[in-house]
This record gives C-alpha cells, sequence and structure tokens, in this order.
C-alpha cells in the first residue's frame, strides 16, 4: 500500500485498539484477553455498541456537508453507506446484554463470545492496516503475529 491515510472504516477500530491499549498498560500482567474483556462493559464499549459513536460521527460529517476535514475532499457516497453498514454490523455484534457474560461456569456466553471475537477481529485490522502500510510503531498488541 502506498497511501498511509486511514480508511474511515477503520477509525473505529482504531479507537477500540487504542482503548485495549490503554487498559494494558494500565494493567500490568494482562494479556491481550484480559484486556478486550475490560473494554466489554466501558463507557466506549457502549457508545460504540450501542451505534451513538456512529450516530454522532455521521452527523458531525452531515454537518461539515461530508467534507474531510484533513484533505479538504468530500467523503464519497459509497464510504458513507460502508459506515452506515459498518453501525449496523457492530450494534448486532456487539449486542449488550447485562449481568449475562459470564454463565455459572464462568465460561462466556455466546453472545458475548461473538462480541469478543468481533473485537478481537476489529484490532487485528487495524494491525493489518498499520503493517501494510509499514507503520510498525503503531502496534503494540502484537495480534497479528
Amino acid at each position: 500500500m502506498q497511501s498511509k491515510d486511514k480508511p474511515y472504516v477503520l477509525f473505529v477500530a482504531e479507537l477500540i485498539y487504542l482503548k485495549v491499549v490503554e487498559i494494558k498498560k494500565n494493567n500490568s500482567g494482562f494479556t491481550n484477553i484480559n484486556a478486550i474483556e475490560c473494554f466489554i462493559g466501558s463507557k466506549t464499549y457502549k457508545e460504540i455498541s450501542s451505534g451513538n459513536f456512529h450516530d454522532q460521527w455521521l452527523n458531525d460529517l452531515k454537518k461539515k456537508n461530508f467534507i474531510d476535514q484533513k484533505t479538504k475532499k468530500k467523503i464519497p457516497e459509497e464510504t458513507i453507506r460502508l459506515l452506515k453498514v459498518q453501525r449496523d454490523m457492530i450494534v448486532k455484534q456487539l449486542i449488550q446484554f447485562p449481568e449475562l457474560y459470564y454463565t455459572k461456569s464462568h465460561f462466556p456466553l455466546e453472545i458475548s463470545q461473538r462480541a469478543f471475537d468481533h473485537l478481537w477481529r476489529m484490532c487485528e485490522s487495524y494491525e493489518l492496516w498499520c503493517k501494510e502500510t509499514n507503520q510498525t510503531e503503531l502496534i503494540y498488541l502484537n495480534i497479528i503475529d
């Protein structure tokens, strides 16, 4: 890849990734698994999983006539459609059921496991983009190794 411009669909993945990194840094001894599990239920997780993150972001973009503030170029309609699809997918994958994360045996419920798996894949996607654009200094969790 030549361009280091981050695709819009990776913005939420980057946010999740950086929050997981922060959790891991603040809790020595935490594995990536522990950090992602800790992220589930956080304020940021709730904002993303409810769709509010994307709703606010799309409203902000609309107020700016879908002009990228960095490049001053209009964001393509296809990108906006992809962000809406991403929002819907995230809401379905990260569905919230309070107090239902673990069963009595301490194994995650299927719905919680699905959320965990989705977050893991988003972190993987962000790292793959970092690797493909030769920005290895942005890789902290080493999920793809």
